[in-house]
């Protein structure tokens, strides 16, 4: 299958992600109770799938609700130029929000994401993130939650994808370079 040729290495196996996975959610019911009720908030597209995991395991009542944000456009490296792409539903003032990312890379768009959310009142903000590439940070952002640090490679599947492609993928691998150097 050509989709998996197109891959380097696989750095986090599924069974590690299932792994992880749950031990961040373990992480989570240990703080949330029924009675915080709160809203998860998946950032599409990378965390759809990293969001469906992590909530099966989650002991508490809970909310969700989406927001999808662009800074990557079609390339492998952030714009620096994030857009909201899709609003939340919810109204999310005096709620105890936790926003669900695929990847802090820069920080830059975490960064955006954390000062509209303190616009909107939440009454607790926390961040859970799948993987974290600190190699990459030009702003230093509060995350709560991190499932792995990766190295500063391109990194694809479970959700993360190049050019809408290979999120479906059931791991976390490295795209091949002369994949996106000749897109």
């Amino acid at each position: 299958m050509s989709l998996f040729n197109d891959v380097e290495k696989v750095l986090i196996s599924e069974t590690e992600l299932k792994e992880r996975i749950a031990a961040l959610a373990a992480e989570m019911n240990a703080i949330y109770t029924d009675d915080d009720l709160p809203v998860l908030i998946c950032i599409l597209k990378g965390a759809f799938m990293f969001l469906a995991d992590l909530t099966r395991h989650l002991t508490f009542r809970h909310e969700l609700d989406f927001m999808e944000i662009s800074s990557y456009g079609r390339g492998t490296t952030s714009t620096g130029a994030v857009r909201i792409l899709l609003d939340l539903a919810k109204d999310v003032q005096g709620r105890n929000v936790v926003i669900v990312e695929d990847i802090v890379d820069t920080g830059n768009t975490l960064t955006y994401i954390l000062r509209n959310f303190a616009a909107r009142n939440p009454a607790s903000v926390r961040v859970a993130t799948l993987l974290s590439k600190p190699s990459r940070r030009q702003i230093e952002v509060p995350v709560d939650f991190i499932g792995f640090e990766v190295p500063d490679e391109f990194v694809i599947g479970y959700g993360l994808d190049f050019a809408e492609q290979y999120r479906n993928l059931p791991f976390i691998g490295v795209l091949k370079p002369e994949v996106y150097q000749r897109s």
